[in-house]
């Protein structure tokens, strides 16, 4: 990857939708360029989709949350699994630190973030958590 890939990388990220056209023009490139690399990175699996996003306020899943997650002993890929495999577990992410995993929580009402709080940390090998409802978003 060059240049030129992370700055049509950092282009597709912004506005996925842009016209190769467009794309070509920014990147001083030909459009046939714009093309290939795409092509070549979809290809390659360093682009693995597109998608759009949306205000926080436009989701149906109005209760958002981060849960801080420690693991007890070697029960990392057990949870891990687990987790991705839960429906209101939108991202995971491995840390370093006193936390081993942070998640990404929605649901569409208090009740439910309460059962999904109570389910998840019934989940064996999770030692603690710690959770935040998020208020606002200032930056997607």
């Amino acid at each position: 990857m060059d240049d030129t890939d992370r700055q049509l990388i950092a282009l597709l990220r912004d506005n996925a939708r842009l016209p190769v056209v467009a794309l070509a023009k920014k990147l001083r490139v030909a459009r046939a360029t714009v093309q290939n690399r795409i092509a070549r990175l979809e290809a390659d699996g360093t682009i693995v989709g597109y998608t759009v996003r949306l205000r926080p306020e436009a989701e149906a899943h109005r209760i958002r949350a981060i849960m801080s997650i420690a693991i007890e002993g070697h029960h990392a890929e057990a949870v891990r699994r687990q987790l991705r495999g839960h429906p209101n577990v939108v991202a995971l992410h491995t840390t370093n630190g006193r936390w081993d995993l942070m998640a990404e929580l929605r649901t569409d009402t208090l009740e439910m973030f309460d059962s999904v709080l109570t389910e998840i940390r019934s989940i064996e090998g999770i030692a603690s958590t710690e959770t935040s409802i998020l208020l606002s978003t200032y930056k997607l």
